[in-house]
């Protein structure tokens, strides 16, 4: 066992993150990168970021927005349509520019509305991402009225995800932000093409969070967090080690205007504590050997990449950590995702390494 006051990991990944764009990328990439060497970037903004040529200039405005001296890479991803050509999807990924492409259901989540609603007009493109090796990140959940929003996410298993599966073999797909068992399940047994990050809001909070006492916009998010069973389930998996699983945050900013409102946009921002966040929970499972598994190593081994070379220390120390209640973003404020409980650890140090 590792010692339990101070723990040195290989620098982690985020796998998927939402960074923005204009003020609020500005303020928020800062803290992915303080203790992220690279992140999946998600690509639905408002015209959706669904060609190379688009990707190419999201990283670059993304780097502009880094602190100076930060080494931060932004691993990024096209926005699937109807629309999309399997050539410039290809291109993206052969130039190094693109590491994946995004699955949004039409209507399933924040700026959706391009998604996909037939999926045999994505075909072309998804049998030569199975060619070129190329994963397919997937918000897996229906958006068919009929269906209950807990249960939004199982019945995607089923109607979607599997047969999407069995029709493109040999198609990579991330299950992105997993929250019911059903989901756990078959990550487990769906071979080493078939992978599942998971969120660190979705390991510390339930359903009831949300709504018990009164309706508690900021943990309101997408999928929705579920009954305390799968919140339990997501815990043995992520503390499990076992290589389908791996970090991603699905941090997700909206200014506090638009989160309280009538109409409340989903997403929790967990950028600033992610970390921190996540050592306690592995250190309440009594898994503190397995946290760089989940945030360090299982990742970049799904997406061939090498892991870092680069070192973080975290140390637990008798005081609480002290996180930001919120941060400005322009003339916004986006408030911090709060775990509810004391957190333990703090970043002591980092080592860099060159390649990031």
């Amino acid at each position: 066992m590792p010692d339990p006051l101070r723990l040195t990991i290989r620098r982690p990944d985020d796998w998927h993150l939402h960074l923005r764009d204009g003020a609020m990328l500005r303020a928020v990439a800062p803290h992915s990168a303080a203790h992220f060497a690279r992140a999946i970037v998600m690509p639905n903004l408002v015209p959706p970021v669904a060609t190379g040529a688009q990707a190419a200039a999201y990283r670059a405005r993304i780097l502009d927005a880094l602190p100076e001296g930060a080494r931060f890479a932004p691993l990024m991803t096209l926005y699937l349509t109807e629309e999309t050509d399997p050539d410039d999807v290809a291109a993206a990924a052969a130039s190094g520019l693109v590491h994946a492409v995004k699955l949004y259901p039409a209507g399933a989540t924040t700026n959706s509305a391009s998604g996909v609603r037939d999926f045999d007009k994505v075909r072309p493109t998804l049998e030569r991402m199975a060619q070129i090796g190329l994963p397919l990140c997937v918000h897996g959940e229906v958006t068919d009225p009929d269906i209950d929003i807990f249960d939004r996410e199982a019945v995607f298993i089923d109607r979607v995800l599997d047969p999407l599966r069995r029709a493109t073999p040999g198609l990579r797909v991330v299950m992105e932000h997993v929250t019911t068992r059903e989901g756990v399940a078959y990550a487990r047994q769906g071979g080493p093409d078939l992978a599942a990050t998971i969120t660190v809001h979705h390991l510390v909070i339930n359903r009831n969070h949300i709504l018990a006492g009164g309706i508690r916009p900021h943990y309101y998010c997408l999928p929705v967090a579920k009954r305390e069973t799968h919140r339990l389930a997501l815990r043995e998996a992520a503390t499990s080690g076992e290589r389908m699983f791996f970090l991603g945050t699905d941090s997700a900013p909206h200014p506090d205007s638009a989160k309280e409102s009538a109409c409340g946009c989903a997403g929790c921002f967990t950028a600033p504590n992610a970390l921190q966040i996540l050592a306690q929970v592995f250190e309440d499972e009594g898994a503190l050997d397995r946290l760089e598994a989940f945030v360090s190593l299982n990742g970049p081994a799904f997406y061939r990449l090498a892991p870092n070379d680069g070192r973080i220390t975290l140390e637990r120390r008798d005081e609480p950590a002290r996180f930001p209640a919120r941060i400005r973003a322009g003339d916004e404020e986006v408030t911090v995702f709060d775990p509810g409980f004391p957190v333990h650890w703090h970043v002591a140090a980092q080592a860099d390494d060159e390649r990031t």
